[in-house]
C-alpha cells in the first residue's frame, strides 16, 4: 500500500456504493488499515456526482440500488472518455451467470460476489489500481504531447488553433461516412497533433512571408516524418499515427514521405489531407488572405479528379461543408 500511495502521490481513492448502510460500514471496516482515502455513496446517481466531483481511482459498485442501478452507473463511466479508465469491481450478492456477464458486458473490470474474502478483495484492489496508474501514465504522455502541439501552433497567429479545427473537422466527416466511434476518435487524436513533427522546423521557414526555396521547401516536408517519429512510442497514438504520417500523402501518389497511392494511403490520412487542406484556405496565412468557405470548396470540387485527393471523399467533405457545417472565418 506505501508503494501505491507513492506511485499516486497520495492515498488512492476508493468509491464505495451500496444503498445498505451495513454493507458501507463493513467495506470501510476492511479497508481502512489499508490506508485508502474512502467515499461513499448510496444510490447510482449520488455515486456518478462523487465520480465527477472527487475522481476516485477505483469504484467498488452494487447492481440493485434506487434511483439508478450499478448497470447503468458502470454503462455511463465506460462511456465516458473522462471516467472510462477507473476500475470498476462490481460487488453483489447476485449469483446468477447472467448478472455477471451483464455487468462485465457494460465494462465492469472485476466480479466479487458477498459474502466475499477479504485478502481477495485486496488483492483485486491492488491490482487493478497499478492498472489504473498505466492508463494515467499512458494519458499523461498523450497530454504532453497535445500541449506542446498547442504550444507550438501559439507561437504562429496564423495556425493558432489549425490542428484543433482539423481534429475536429475530421471527426465530424469520419462520423458522417459511417466510422465507428473508436476510428472517430482516433482521426481526432492524429488530427490534434499531425503537425507536432513542426516542432523540428526552423521558425523562420515556417513564418517566411515569401515563397519557400526549394530547399526550404524539402526541410518542411520532413515534418509528418519527425512528427511519426515523436509519436510512435506511444501505445495509445498507434491507430492515430497513419494521420500524422500520411496526410500530406497525395491520391496520385506524388505526395510524402512515402509516395502511397489511391487507397493504399490510410483512411483517416486521406480524410485528414482534404481537411487540413479546407482549413489553411480558410484562414489567412503570411502568403494570402483566407478564402471564403464557398470559394474554397468550389477548388476541392474542381480539383478533385486532379490527382491531390480521393474524389469520392472530396464529393462527400463538398456536400458536408454545404449541408450543415460551419467553418472557422
Amino acid at each position: 500500500m506505501i508503494e501505491l500511495t507513492s506511485e499516486f502521490n497520495r492515498p488512492p481513492r476508493i468509491l464505495l456504493v451500496d444503498d445498505n448502510p451495513a454493507n458501507i460500514e463493513l467495506l470501510k471496516l476492511q479497508l481502512r488499515s489499508s490506508g485508502y482515502d474512502l467515499e461513499t455513496a448510496q444510490d447510482g446517481l449520488q455515486a456518478l456526482d462523487k465520480v465527477r466531483s472527487w475522481k476516485p481511482d477505483l469504484v467498488l459498485l452494487d447492481l440493485m440500488m434506487p434511483k439508478m442501478s450499478g448497470y447503468e452507473v458502470c454503462q455511463f463511466m465506460k462511456s465516458d472518455r473522462e471516467f472510462c479508465f477507473i476500475p470498476i469491481i462490481i460487488v453483489t450478492a447476485l449469483r446468477e451467470l447472467d448478472d455477471k456477464l451483464k455487468a462485465i458486458e457494460f465494462g465492469a473490470d472485476d466480479f466479487l460476489i458477498k459474502p466475499f474474502n477479504k485478502l481477495e478483495l485486496a488483492t483485486r484492489i491492488r491490482s487493478l489500481l497499478r492498472m489504473k496508474l498505466l492508463y494515467d501514465d499512458l494519458d499523461t504522455s498523450e497530454n504532453i504531447l497535445f500541449s506542446l502541439a498547442q504550444a507550438i501552433e501559439t507561437k504562429d497567429p496564423y495556425t493558432r488553433g489549425h490542428s484543433e479545427r482539423v481534429a475536429r473537422y475530421s471527426r465530424h466527416m469520419a462520423k458522417a461516412i459511417g466510422l465507428s466511434e473508436k476510428e472517430q476518435n482516433a482521426i481526432w487524436r492524429g488530427g490534434l497533433i499531425h503537425d507536432i513533427g513542426k516542432i523540428g522546423v526552423d521558425e523562420a521557414i515556417l513564418h517566411k512571408q515569401g515563397p519557400l526555396t526549394p530547399e526550404e521547401i524539402a526541410h518542411v516536408r520532413l515534418h509528418p516524418q519527425k512528427g511519426y517519429d515523436i509519436c510512435c512510442p506511444l501505445r495509445s497514438l498507434q491507430s492515430s499515427l497513419c494521420v500524422i504520417r500520411s496526410h500530406h500523402e497525395r491520391f496520385d501518389g506524388g505526395g510524402h514521405p512515402d509516395g502511397l497511392e489511391g487507397e493504399t494511403i490510410p483512411l483517416p490520412a486521406r480524410i485528414a489531407s482534404i481537411v487540413d487542406t479546407f482549413d489553411a484556405m480558410t484562414t489567412n496565412r503570411p502568403y494570402r488572405k483566407a478564402m471564403h468557405f464557398e470559394e474554397a470548396t468550389k477548388i476541392l470540387a474542381a480539383e478533385k479528379d486532379w490527382g491531390q485527393w480521393d474524389p469520392k471523399l472530396v464529393t462527400e467533405f463538398v456536400q458536408l461543408v454545404h449541408a450543415d457545417f460551419t467553418p472557422a472565418s
